[in-house]
């Protein structure tokens, strides 16, 4: 089942705010120019849905077809300054990582959704989830030449996006309504996210054996 286009549209504002949110704050602590901060926030805002888009063969690319979102990033970067360092100075370290968990399972949802409504299997819906959910994130780590958090946090976060991913596309297999099940999804893809960092869950690092 198809999500409802407003609360596709929701869910996709919602996942750029959270994300081009996260840039911008890596970009600060950085301490980028102008047109860094430029980059890195439309990066991680629109990486991940492009990527997906790109994959499904969807065309115009979600920000193409949608050119407010370019004028939301571009103002949210423009007054950065205003409200970024009140809100760090009030949060702290806390705030990156409620965007990141917030854009996760927002992108997650409506990237799993998109591809479901496209004729996707199951299985490369969730991978569509997965890609958008964090390849934005993937895309700012480089640009400010660290290595991606999803590879070297070892607290689980791609996961968390299958998670949510699962659970939206076993309640839609349920027929449970679309607006429900979207939500339930980011709830199971944005907590999980939350608890990971707040109770220290990580995975097993890989060890290969010595030669």
């Amino acid at each position: 089942m198809q999500l409802p286009s407003t609360l596709l549209i929701a869910f996709e504002v919602g996942g750029t705010v959270a994300f081009a949110t996260s840039g911008l704050i890596e970009a600060m602590r950085k301490r980028m120019d102008v047109v860094g901060v430029f980059s890195v926030a439309f990066a991680s805002a629109f990486g991940g849905g492009t990527v997906r888009d790109l994959l499904l063969d969807r065309r115009p690319l979600f920000w193409v077809e949608h050119e407010g979102y370019l004028w939301l990033v571009l103002a949210m970067a423009v007054t950065a300054p205003l409200w970024l360092s009140v809100a760090l100075r009030q949060t702290g370290a806390r705030l990156m990582v409620l965007a990141d968990a917030l854009g996760l399972g927002l992108f997650a949802i409506s990237g799993t959704s998109i591809a479901l409504t496209a004729g996707m299997s199951p299985l490369v819906s969730a991978l569509m989830g997965i890609a958008t959910a964090i390849v934005g994130g993937v895309a700012r780590d480089v640009l400010c030449n660290e290595v991606p958090h999803v590879y070297r946090d070892h607290r689980p976060y791609a996961l968390c996006a299958l998670a949510g991913s699962a659970v939206y596309l076993g309640l839609t297999a349920l027929l449970v309504g679309p607006g429900w099940a979207s939500l339930v999804g980011v709830v199971v893809a944005t907590g999980s996210r939350l608890l990971a960092v707040a109770l220290g869950w990580r995975l097993p690092g890989w060890r290969p054996r010595e030669p």
